[in-house]
């Protein structure tokens, strides 16, 4: 009969283990000073938060923070198309305006009758109609009173 083998296969080494990798990031946080910091911001926790709070307490300071949750509520009605397509549209527009150059015709200005052209020019006013339309609705939009914004943007009543 034949004899037995006993092979025992060994795990290959991958990389290394978790021990190693939590000394690495250690040594790493120590070598650019982000421990030193972070003890150092753990030990003065009654004056940072102090000045904390102090800052926190300004006007400006709630204003600031105020706007910026007002932006994103708006930004979150936006469709990533939609933004898209705005964001490129005014790119677009800025790039056009800062390189238009006026024509060395000799005419400078259009005059009554270029002007009574433009009137009638149907591509300008395809080209501004939205426009119009988004003036007319940032008007209407000026004109809303406006108690407490997060309450205009869920819709619930104000709990004051």
């Amino acid at each position: 009969m034949a004899e037995r083998i006993h092979y025992q296969a060994s795990v290959p080494e991958i990389g290394p283990d978790a021990h190693e990798e939590l000394e690495r990031l250690l040594q790493n946080l120590h070598r650019h000073g982000v421990l030193r910091f972070a003890n150092d911001l753990v030990g003065a926790k009654t004056p940072v938060a102090q000045v904390l709070v102090s800052g926190l307490e300004k006007e400006g300071t709630l204003n600031a923070i105020q706007n910026l949750a007002i932006v994103l509520m708006a930004l979150s009605r936006i469709s990533p198309q939609q933004f898209y397509k705005a964001a490129f549209a005014m790119t677009d527009a800025f790039h056009a305006a800062s390189t238009w150059q006026p024509q060395e015709d000799g005419n400078t200005a259009p005059g009554v009758s270029g002007a009574y052209r433009m009137l009638h020019d149907d591509a300008l006013w395809q080209a501004l109609t939205p426009l119009i339309e988004g003036l007319k609705a940032f008007s209407a939009g000026l004109e809303r009173d406006i108690d407490k914004p997060i309450s205009a943007f869920t819709g619930k009543p104000s709990s004051a």
